[in-house]
């Protein structure tokens, strides 16, 4: 395989990119004056997580794109998520982990709670697993500091598609809302769990699963009082979590049953009361860090999944178009590991892609079939499990919640299975 020299960050996507920016300038303002279609080579529909991630990993291997956000902005809003070290090693492999790391809190262990405040069963991370690292880090700086890697003019903003549609020389043609359309030899999706693209794959809606999350974070100027522990309560069809992020804030979530995922709700003050009813009656640690929780910072979602059955559901990839991240696998959040998963998904596809246009050992189509087979055999099993999980914890019978909180954690759950799924190795970018 050839080797990948990498220049100084500072001046290495300028110099390689300037000509192809004046390019896509020109191309952009004609398809504007005169409706031509724009051509690319590379487009990534979506700047997310996984969309971000896979920009800048194929910049890491020399190959660059284009991104394609329907919004008129980086989508910053949201919480936090939580990287566990598969998520670490990621982030280290593309350049970022070490401008993150700093600015957020080494979470030491977890444990365990009902709700009345009871300790249950308490561990430390690095006892059973030396190199476990695990920090809550905000959406919002995760987001630029990835978008903060890639050249400018990369992102192109306020480009919703319209539909998706395959020209006679095998190129996918992107006709978007303003009109204007995108002839791509490649597009790689990271659109999200409604993923227009996953849907003309023939993938079918996620799966609610049953229970709805509240989420948000706690904000103490002057220091927040929470140990450096991922803390979870368990009660009847309810349960919380919260983990410190930095020296002034804590994200936390309360998940509850509900048999449908009804309405969208946005409306601050509906959230908080339905939040402190869900909990009224739980440890005062919780009702606190709610209590310190700006409005705008509440945010509640349904949680969904996608089930990949081998033989039934379709690839990854169709031609010269792949999915990746909730695009493809949406997961419940119950393992921590949805967006450990899609910052792994954007490493093992780039290269591939590396070795399909760089070397030229393999063609696209057989780059994307072989990172589909390469991950569905991680993505499958991570998501049944994440999805009985939260089926566990979520019980609302009296004698399953006895048992959970006095048997099962107590006695039977081991850290070590626990977080065995998040060692992840890869070749090195």
């Amino acid at each position: 395989m050839a080797s990948v020299v990498l220049m100084p960050p500072r001046w290495r996507p300028e110099a390689i990119h300037l000509k192809k920016i004046r390019s896509r300038i020109r191309s952009m303002a004609d398809a504007e004056a005169g409706g031509v279609t724009r051509k690319e080579d590379i487009v990534i529909v979506g700047a997310g997580i996984a969309g971000l991630a896979t920009a800048v990993s194929l910049q890491r291997v020399g190959i660059g794109s284009v991104v394609l956000e329907q919004a008129e902005s980086l989508r910053t809003g949201g919480t936090s998520i939580t990287l566990f070290k598969n998520g670490w090693k990621v982030l280290d492999a593309i350049g970022v982990g070490s401008q993150l790391r700093s600015q957020y809190l080494d979470v030491q262990g977890m444990v365990m709670k009902s709700e009345d405040g009871r300790e249950l069963r308490s561990f430390r991370f690095k006892d059973e697993d030396e190199s476990q690292e695990v920090r809550a880090v905000e959406r919002r700086m995760l987001l630029e500091t990835l978008a903060s890697q890639l050249p400018r003019n990369t992102i192109s903003f306020s480009s919703k598609i319209r539909t998706i549609e395959r020209s006679k020389n095998d190129e996918t043609v992107l006709k978007l809302e303003d009109d204007s359309q995108i002839s791509a030899k490649i597009v790689i999706a990271c659109d999200g769990t409604r993923s227009p693209v996953a849907k003309w794959m023939g993938f079918p809606d996620p799966s609610y699963v049953g229970h709805c999350a509240i989420r948000g974070i706690g904000i103490y100027p002057d220091g927040q009082p929470v140990e450096p522990k991922v803390s979870y309560v368990y009660g009847r069809g309810v349960r919380a979590g919260y983990l410190p992020i930095s020296s002034t804030k804590v994200y936390w979530f309360v998940c509850f049953n509900s048999p449908s995922p009804g309405p969208k709700i946005t409306d601050p003050s509906i959230l908080r009361q339905e939040t402190n009813k869900l909990v009224q009656n739980w440890s005062s640690d919780l009702l606190d860090i709610i209590k310190s929780t700006p409005d705008e910072m509440f945010i509640r979602t349904p949680l969904v999944d996608r089930w990949l059955w081998p033989g039934i559901s379709p690839p990854a990839s169709i031609g010269n178009v792949v999915l990746v991240g909730d695009a493809w696998h949406p997961m419940t959040p119950n393992l921590g590991q949805g967006g450990c998963c899609a910052l792994e998904d954007s490493v093992v596809l780039a290269k591939k892609l590396e070795q399909a246009l760089k070397s030229r050992t393999i063609s696209v189509e057989d780059a994307f079939r072989s990172y589909g087979s390469v991950r569905w055999p991680r993505i499958f099993p991570l998501t049944i499990r994440a999805n009985l999980v939260g089926a566990l914890l979520q019980m609302d019978d009296p004698l399953v919640c006895s048992l959970r909180n006095n048997v099962i954690l107590p006695k039977l759950v081991q850290l070590g299975p626990m977080l065995e799924h998040t060692n992840f190795e890869f070749e090195p970018l």
